[in-house]
């Protein structure tokens, strides 16, 4: 039993409670998650079952889509309103749409984030949320994120809903908290839905009471969200090779799509997923890294 399910986590389920409804579901131990969301979020999140585990490295690279709703008047902890208020305030003037959307682009690009301490960030093999239940101070760095796309969904009385493509290791949380702040107004995330990751979708993702009738028809092929990723068709005289660990020269490839560095691909032999590699430029050769396909 393999392949990657669009699961649709509900609302106080966290992501680790997540793959062990999965193992319970389909009877199978070796279950993984690609994109950890926050217990109080709901959204997609892939879920790897069998050797498909294998592959959930190959989901790091690609942008994440997100629906937030943010509310003005006050700060907390965590940046979302399950945490303690640290700022409160009543007399604040909304700010205009042009004023929203200055912000927008303000914070679109690389910008600079410092997560939220109450987040699974782990410090010396930690979780930063386990230290501050513990009463420890947590300081974490802050890191640089891409914000792809920022776009004004709704503007209410207190709150606005935006929608955010972003890159791995963002959170919104942490952004809510930051326009707040460069709005001078403190604010916080109320809502937040992830809405895709890569080429899972929410509109394709499958709740919890679905899975449970699907079962192991829930499950979509290994190579079926790599998209991504660029492909290469083997030759077969050089599958054992690829599957031996061997490396397959090949300057055609070289000269054909001209890399400048180092490209992972997904190998493919006579239409068969094969695995995983990368085009080596110095050596001008397609190096395994994973092989999926089982022989003999």
């Amino acid at each position: 039993m393999e392949g990657f399910i669009n699961f649709l986590k509900p609302p106080g389920m966290t992501s680790h409670d997540a793959v062990g409804y999965v193992r319970r579901q389909l009877g199978e131990k070796k279950v993984g998650h690609a994109g950890t969301l926050d217990p109080g979020a709901a959204g997609v999140l892939p879920v790897a079952v069998g050797r498909a585990t294998r592959l959930i490295e190959y989901f790091d690279s690609v942008p994440k889509a997100y629906r937030a709703e943010m509310v003005f008047g006050f700060a907390t902890d965590s940046g979302d309103d399950s945490g303690k208020v640290l700022e409160r305030c009543t007399d604040f003037v909304m700010p205009s749409q042009e004023q929203l959307l200055a912000a927008f682009q303000h914070f679109s690009g690389t910008i600079t984030q410092v997560p939220p301490a109450h987040s699974a960030i782990k410090i010396n093999g930690r979780r930063a949320c386990d230290l501050l239940r513990e009463g420890r101070k947590v300081e974490i760095p802050s890191r640089l994120v891409q914000i792809h796309s920022l776009r004004l969904m709704e503007v209410g009385k207190k709150h606005i809903v935006f929608d955010v493509e972003c890159s791995k290791g963002t959170y919104i949380r942490s952004l809510c908290t930051d326009l707040g702040a460069y709005l001078g107004i403190p604010a916080t995330m109320s809502f937040l839905v992830r809405r895709a990751v890569g080429e899972f979708s929410l509109a394709d993702s499958i709740t919890p009471e679905q899975l449970s009738e699907l079962k192991e028809n829930a499950l979509l092929p290994l190579d079926g969200y790599l998209g991504h990723l660029p492909s290469y068709d083997l030759e077969p005289e050089r599958l054992k090779a690829f599957c031996n660990g061997l490396l397959t020269h090949d300057r055609a490839f070289l000269n054909e799509r001209h890399p400048a560095e180092d490209v992972v691909l997904r190998v493919y032999c006579g239409g068969q997923f094969v695995g995983m590699g990368h085009f080596d430029v110095e050596n001008a050769a397609v190096i395994p890294d994973k092989v999926i396909l089982r022989q003999g």
